[in-house]
């Protein structure tokens, strides 16, 4: 029983105790305060109702009854028209205690009802609100999937219409450069044209790479030892930019997938934060274990966070957008490609970003 219960019982058991010891040690010379005692007996009785329903009102009326009818056969008992008028209030306690503990138990089971068709109806809520997040992610997935399949449509003609044609060009290229010496005005022309060709064919393959299904090839992959790598290719970049490269990197299972993807995702990841963070700043990759169970963590977590401008939030919800960027001269293809080979990978790839404090990717993996 709970404690407010065991207080309410004990207030109800010294109301009625005390009521019935005020009758019996009040002289019968003083039939008023006799009368006041005897309507007093109802405040125990409808509280008890109140409190404990239909059982509440019928005890508390019994038990003031049991109380009563002493005083009542022994000090009025000489007295039969006052007798028979305190017989029928017994008698009207008990139907008032019945009554009040009816209707109160009633209420009770109404108001339980109502908070149980309250709790119904939130986890309806919440289902319908779950599912129309699924619809949404749904459709999302939907527009992306349609994206994509344009992408895929445009892929045979960019590699037709601009590939070849920069093959091409920079063939041309490579016989005029024959014909001049380093140092050379027009050889400088043409190291340029070699530059932005290049340039050009990595947008084109970035773009293809989007539009192409991911290989499913997969491998033992150690992502401690792939994280150094990156690490070894980007430091001379980082130091080029006055930003510290730090690696905070913990014990990791192995993984089944495509090194060369992952790698490719993690030098993505780590070369736009270098990028983005202003000099004396830092970039740090680190890695956790995640989902322990059986003494075996079952996915790993990878962060890339830097120190820089940030990402305001009207452009962090399309920052995995083809074709967006923030970055002057990018393709708004890198994030892109990055989400889709680690989804293809079963894992997850999220963005936070405060504006002035830095941005944070985090890349989860199954193991």
């Amino acid at each position: 029983m709970k404690r407010t219960d065991l207080l309410r019982l004990a207030f109800l058991a010294v109301a009625v105790v005390g009521i019935s010891l005020l009758h019996y040690l009040t002289p019968l010379q003083r039939p008023m305060l006799h009368d006041i005692f005897q309507r007093l007996y109802y405040l125990p009785i409808i509280l008890a109702a109140f409190w404990f329903g239909l059982r509440g009102g019928l005890i508390s009326s019994l038990m003031v009854s049991f109380l009563y009818i002493p005083h009542v056969l022994f000090q009025w008992g000489h007295h039969s028209a006052l007798e028979l008028e305190k017989f029928l209030e017994i008698l009207l306690y008990n139907v008032v205690g019945g009554i009040t503990g009816f209707l109160c138990q009633q209420e009770e089971t109404r108001r339980r009802q109502l908070e149980e068709t309250a709790r119904g109806l939130e986890e309806s809520y919440r289902k319908l609100q779950h599912q129309a997040d699924m619809i949404i992610g749904i459709e999302e997935q939907l527009r992306r999937a349609e994206r994509l399949s344009a992408l895929g449509e445009l892929s045979a003609v960019l590699a037709h219409e601009i590939r070849n044609p920069l093959g091409s060009i920079r063939g041309t290229a490579e016989i005029l450069r024959d014909d001049y010496r380093p140092g050379d005005r027009k050889y400088e022309f043409l190291e340029i044209l070699f530059k932005e060709t290049d340039r050009l064919n990595r947008v084109v393959e970035d773009f293809l790479g989007l539009a192409r299904p991911v290989a499913a090839e997969r491998e033992t992959c150690d992502l401690v030892s792939e994280l150094r790598e990156v690490q070894s290719l980007l430091e001379g970049e980082a130091a080029s930019r006055g930003v510290m490269l730090r690696l905070e990197l913990a014990d990791l299972p192995p993984v089944r997938g495509d090194r060369e993807k992952l790698r490719q995702v993690f030098l993505n990841l780590a070369l736009n934060g270098i990028q983005a963070t202003v000099r004396g700043g830092s970039l740090t990759i680190r890695t956790a274990p995640l989902s322990v169970r059986e003494g075996a963590p079952s996915r790993i977590e990878l962060s890339f966070a830097d120190t820089g401008a940030g990402i305001a939030p009207e452009q962090l919800t399309r920052i995995f957008e083809p074709f967006f960027t923030t970055k002057e001269g990018g393709t708004g293809l890198g994030l892109a490609i990055a989400q889709k080979i680690v989804e293809s990978h079963g894992g997850t790839i999220d963005v936070t970003s405060e504006v002035g404090k830095g941005t944070t990717f985090v890349v989860q993996l199954p193991v």
